[in-house]
């Protein structure tokens, strides 16, 4: 039977010494997949958004595509700078956190830190289902089983991540790279067959009636579902340590690298889908295609590209969680090292990677995908208050540092002008996505803030009751040992010698259900061990444990300053599947006698030969 550490070892792989760190760091070409994927990829379905809000105008509305992805475009450039300079003011990472805490309280880096857990499990759920979503529009019966789907892509992913963070940069590099330059190529063919042709119109029976005005409202509630684009902006300011030295400008080249193609692709996919007359399809009508899906039919036709682009987008979506993966179990742990989550996620696993921090994530981001069905349309309302939420507080707590520091110059006035369009693009996503949803991410970010200080308040506790007073001594207990006698046989010999050498005071103790079996109980324990006191204790309802238990409690009744050790005796089968032939009557009593004070329970194993 295999065991499950070996198991283990075949998925995961052999540990790796901690003095083999710095060979698991990543050099940019592999940080780029693994730090920007969630960003890289959200280009396969903003553009989508905007344009899922704006048709409820017509074609009118439509024409706002590519004005309201420049004004993002805008956006993106801001935010980026403003985690350019948080690398190199914080080559440690923790990025937002760290910011947020330092120059604004623990308040403001709480906050922060929960928002973006919270956006981190929702961008492994929207990431995998946009991927779901593309299998779906190259192979539509897949529909029926979106929901196993993306189970199944996060249990990958997870697994992935367990190996390591170079590993799952070699892994993930490929498909990312792929789908980099089939969406470049998708966009230069729009291009090259557009330019000097007039935009395609739209048929007016695309449209249905009546069609909404273009009103301010409606414009914000489309510029809102482009801020999906800015997720996992923060990521690569949060995980710098990964990067090989020198870490922040590695750091700072990488985040370079994925601002300026994430505008080269978001912006040009929104000009060539306004362009060729792109209609946004649900994700629940017959023969649904995502915009990207139709803008590569249209222009390449299906066929060899069309597919290669659709297995790509896909893949990345899938992958794109891998940001996530990479940044939630990091950032917990700067969260969980300051007392505010268990201290468990602090944990390097076996092969340098928080992995409690990544069964953790993996568990919550399968919940919101089996409760949506894999709905990216459902998910997406939820998304990226979050995120704007922690965007604002970074460049706010830059700010202050720059005020701080006597820096009034261009780098306070970029991040202050950061702070304040974060800001309203925060409140722009709060008002819009209201009724969508967004107050569950209220909700969420308050029961978390809540959690992080009852996490607190516990260790503080736990901190004040383990301190010792200066002049605090524990006079020395007066020992008694108990040796539980289930039968004579050759495994207790070994417990008897054992209970010997433990104490002055020592019994046996032996649970009847039948006075008369109590005769040769007796007869046989006088053959091995006749100094030793044994204790015969009726059990008129045939219980095992209850005898044991209140001869224990009366002891420490008679005895104050006592202190028991209650010996267990136990058989250790040879083969596993052998304990469920055995009554296992051990493992209940410990479990009960371990919640009892001034009680410690020793096992002493036989192993059957």
């Amino acid at each position: 039977m295999i065991s499950l550490r070996k198991l283990k070892r075949t998925f995961v792989g052999n540990p790796i010494a901690t003095k083999h760190a710095h060979h698991e760091r990543l050099p940019k070409i592999f940080g780029l997949p693994v730090f920007a994927s969630d960003a890289l990829s959200s280009v396969a379905y903003a553009s989508e958004e905007i344009m899922l809000v704006l048709v409820a105008a017509g074609a009118v509305g439509l024409g706002f595509l590519l004005p309201t992805s420049l004004w993002l475009g805008v956006l993106m450039l801001i935010v980026g700078f403003s985690y350019y300079q948080t690398i190199h003011a914080y080559p440690h990472g923790g990025g937002t956190y760290m910011v947020s805490t330092e120059n604004l309280g623990s308040v403001a880096g709480r906050t922060a830190g929960a928002a973006l857990l919270l956006d981190y499990v929702l961008t492994v759920a929207v990431s995998v289902s946009s991927g779901v979503s593309a299998i779906v529009s190259m192979y539509p019966p897949a529909q029926n089983v979106s929901v196993l789907i993306g189970v199944g892509g996060v249990a990958i992913i997870t697994l992935v991540n367990l190996r390591g963070v170079r590993e799952s940069g070699v892994v993930f590099a490929i498909p990312t790279y792929t789908f980099v330059v089939a969406i470049i190529a998708l966009v230069l063919t729009g291009l090259a067959r557009g330019w000097n042709e007039p935009h395609h119109a739209y048929a007016a029976s695309s449209f249905q009636e009546p069609l909404h005005a273009i009103t301010a409202f409606l414009l914000l509630r489309a510029f809102a579902a482009s801020c999906t684009a800015l997720t996992g902006t923060e990521a690569i300011a949060d995980g710098v340590q990964a990067f090989r030295p020198p870490e922040a400008r590695n750091a700072s080249a990488t985040l370079v690298w994925m601002i300026g193609l994430l505008l080269t692709m978001f912006v040009g996919l929104s000009w060539c889908a306004q362009h060729f007359a792109i209609l946004p399809m649900h994700v629940s009508e017959a023969g649904y295609k995502t915009v990207v899906a139709q803008l590569a039919e249209k222009l390449w036709g299906i066929g060899p590209g069309f597919y290669l682009l659709q297995v790509a987008t896909a893949l990345i979506l899938f992958l794109a969680a891998n940001t996530a993966f990479a940044d939630f179990p990091r950032l917990s742990s700067f969260v969980a090292r300051d007392g505010f989550l268990p201290r468990q996620l602090t944990n390097l696993g076996d092969r340098l990677v928080f992995q409690n921090g990544i069964l953790t994530l993996a568990a919550f981001a399968i919940a919101l995908i089996v409760v949506y069905k894999a709905d990216t349309h459902s998910l997406i309302p939820l998304y990226a208050m979050g995120v704007f939420v922690s965007f604002t507080l970074s460049q706010a707590g830059m700010t202050v540092r720059w005020y701080r520091q006597g820096k009034w110059g261009w780098q306070m006035i970029v991040n202050a002008v950061g702070t304040l369009t974060t800001t309203i693009v925060a409140g722009i996503l709060l008002v819009t996505k209201w009724s969508e949803g967004a107050w569950l991410i209220v909700v969420a970010l308050g029961v978390l803030l809540y959690v992080f200080a009852r996490v607190r308040k516990h260790y503080n506790y736990l901190e004040k009751a383990l301190q010792p007073a200066p002049d605090e001594s524990v006079a020395l207990p007066d020992m008694t040992v108990l040796l539980l006698v289930p039968s004579v046989h050759r495994g207790i010999l070994h417990a008897i010698a054992y209970a010997k050498q433990m104490a002055h005071d020592c019994r046996a103790l032996h649970v009847t259900v039948d006075s008369r079996s109590t005769g040769e109980i007796k007869r046989q324990w006088n053959n091995f061990a006749p100094d030793l006191p044994l204790v015969i204790l009726e059990s008129p309802y045939r219980s095992l444990t209850d005898p044991i238990l209140q001869y224990v409690d009366e002891t420490i009744a008679e005895h104050p300053n006592v202190m028991i050790t209650v010996i267990v005796p136990e058989a250790v089968p040879r083969y596993p599947w052998h304990a469920v032939l055995h009554n296992n009557v051990a493992e209940r009593l410990k479990k009960q006698l371990g919640s009892r004070p001034k009680v410690v329970i020793t096992n002493v194993r036989y192993f059957l030969p």
